[in-house]
């Protein structure tokens, strides 16, 4: 693999973006009023797990493409001096101090409502002016990563390797390809794969891989040039994996299978599983959560064999 890139050498990722404009229809009625990105998983919504995974790599500048209905988003992450007057009114010092430091000093926010929802590659290219001419990463919120190092961390030390785009990967079963955009191999040292290609969510006989792109990116601002001339596809939207598919022609473009357990937060059965394996690992109530779970695992099990007896005896 190469270790250079025209235009974001010696550049450090230091913008994170995270598009937060879309409608989150799989989850109506609960996202009616209330954006999918502020759906909790315990104790924080899923746009503060981004967040920190954006803080914990590095990230001191947070952009946000947001949309109708969205407010709540800013709100999360700007100051509530009411909230922190009774908090310290009651002596609540460790609450305050967590809600303060949501967004730590010296982290910008930045707030840019996409005005209609024209796809993931026109939510990435509104923070073009933002971003300027320095490499940035996007964050998915849906996507929700447990992993000992943050996965971001994971992508800047392989950009700080490589200088040039870096996309998360992970392999993924062959019926579930027409879910992913699936990249198209040129070969593979460990973890690090030469993309080739990506082909937005292909049907399972004619996906090039089972390698899929999961919601990390690091990217070079070439990336706005190429999403701004991009045709528009179905209902006007602009897809960021086609400008990845037109810069894998120019330069090389990589994939990291990350190492972590990706959650998907889009999908409800995905975003169950995220609540169960977060709640066991909660310092507050992770061991006392684990026993509530072992007993209705042996309550569940002592009926289902009530049942058989009762078949066996019919």
């Amino acid at each position: 693999m190469q270790k250079h890139a025209p235009d974001v050498a010696k550049k450090s990722v230091r913008t994170a973006v995270f598009p937060v404009a879309g409608m989150g229809t799989r989850f109506l009625p609960a996202t009616k009023a209330t954006p999918k990105e502020m759906m909790p998983v315990v104790d924080k919504p899923l746009i503060q797990y981004a967040v920190e995974e954006a803080l914990a790599a590095g990230c001191d500048r947070l952009v946000f493409i947001t949309g109708r209905g969205k407010r709540a988003i800013a709100d999360h992450f700007d100051v509530a001096y009411e909230l922190e007057t009774e908090l310290e009114k009651r002596g609540k010092t460790a609450l305050l101090k967590e809600i303060q430091n949501i967004v730590p000093r010296g982290v910008t926010t930045t707030f840019i409502r996409q005005p209609r929802a024209l796809g993931l590659g026109h939510a990435v290219l509104m923070a073009r002016d933002v971003v300027g001419d320095n490499p940035f990463a996007v964050l998915l919120a849906d996507d929700l990563i447990l992993s000992e190092k943050p996965v971001l961390l994971q992508m800047k030390e392989q950009y700080s390797r490589y200088q040039t785009a870096i996309l998360a990967i992970q392999q993924v079963l062959r019926e579930e390809c027409s879910r992913y955009g699936i990249i198209a191999s040129l070969g593979q040292e460990e973890q690090i794969v030469r993309i080739g290609g990506i082909v937005e969510k292909p049907a399972p006989e004619s996906a090039p891989s089972n390698l899929g792109v999961v919601g990390r990116y690091v990217l070079p601002a070439r990336i706005f040039d190429l999403l701004e001339e991009l045709p528009s596809g179905a209902g006007g939207e602009i897809q960021l994996t086609d400008a990845i598919a037109r810069l894998a022609l120019e330069r090389q473009v990589l994939g990291y299978e990350f190492e972590g357990q990706r959650f998907d937060c889009g999908d409800k059965f995905g975003y169950l599983q995220a609540i169960v394996e977060f709640a066991l690992m909660h310092p507050e109530f992770g061991k006392e959560f684990k026993a509530y779970l072992d007993k209705r695992m042996l309550q569940a099990g002592k009926k289902s064999r009530s049942v058989a007896k009762v078949t066996c005896a019919g």
